[in-house]
């Protein structure tokens, strides 16, 4: 079925869907020095919430961090002192989008993204969400355990050029935008939502999403949707919808 939206047309019944799955055991992917997200059924004296154990329903509890434990969009309310929730901060849910393949360079004993590589990716183009895709891109994303790992980030001089870009929602396939350790500076995070100016509590950030390689770069409708949890980062489904010429 097609869909009209800002003059483009796009398949609803193609959507490429680039989240991730949160499974309750050890191989799901993980960051931030915790342990592993739990489904587990609901068990309360004799009562297993198992139809195979005598239920009538399956009653699973499931115990999970937003940030460590899958695809998540966040907003300010991430690095401020007063609350802010991505449940009420993100009122809108489709987004024209840019997605770009990057390699991370080097940078003293790091791998970053840089503000030139940015700007060689995107050009002239005006998007109002960007989503990276990062180099290698395999497999293992879905299930890596980055605690410890030093992954990927984004330099604070990027993060300002998505600022003048006019991003407003940026989406990527590591566990954060910034350095792992960096003694809480989180200078990308400060950098998009412009925390020493006027806060732009409409932005979000979007990390470990996983693109396959089979999606190709160019443009495409985003719909970005989030559980509806009153918290600063909610497990989130990103769906790319290509735009049919």
């Amino acid at each position: 079925m097609l869909a009209k939206i800002k003059n483009d047309f796009i398949d609803l019944s193609k959507p490429l869907d680039i989240s991730i799955p949160m499974r309750g055991d050890s191989s799901n992917v993980n960051a931030w020095y915790i342990g592993h997200p739990k489904i587990e059924a609901h068990t309360e004296g004799d009562f297993v919430g198992k139809v195979s154990e005598g239920a009538s329903t399956n009653f699973n509890t499931i115990s999970f961090n937003p940030h460590a434990h899958g695809t998540h969009t966040e907003c300010v309310g991430h690095i401020t002192e007063d609350f802010h929730s991505i449940n009420q901060n993100l009122k809108q849910y489709f987004f024209k989008a840019e997605l770009i393949t990057l390699a991370p360079e080097k940078y003293q004993d790091d791998f970053v993204i840089s503000r030139k590589q940015l700007q060689y990716a995107l050009g002239n183009r005006k998007r109002e969400a960007l989503v990276i895709r990062t180099l290698p891109n395999t497999r293992d994303k879905l299930t890596r355990q980055y605690s410890n790992a030093n992954p990927p980030y984004l330099l604070e001089e990027a993060a300002e050029f998505l600022v003048a870009k006019g991003i407003d929602h940026v989406l990527i396939d590591l566990p954060s935008v910034d350095k792992e350790k960096d003694a809480g500076a989180l200078l990308a995070h400060n950098a998009f939502w412009n925390t020493k100016g006027v806060l732009r509590k409409h932005a979000t950030i979007t990390e470990f999403i996983y693109v396959p390689n089979a999606v190709k770069d160019g443009k495409y409708f985003l719909n970005l949707q989030v559980a509806p949890f009153e918290n600063d980062a909610s497990p989130s489904r990103p769906v790319l919808y290509k735009i049919e010429d």
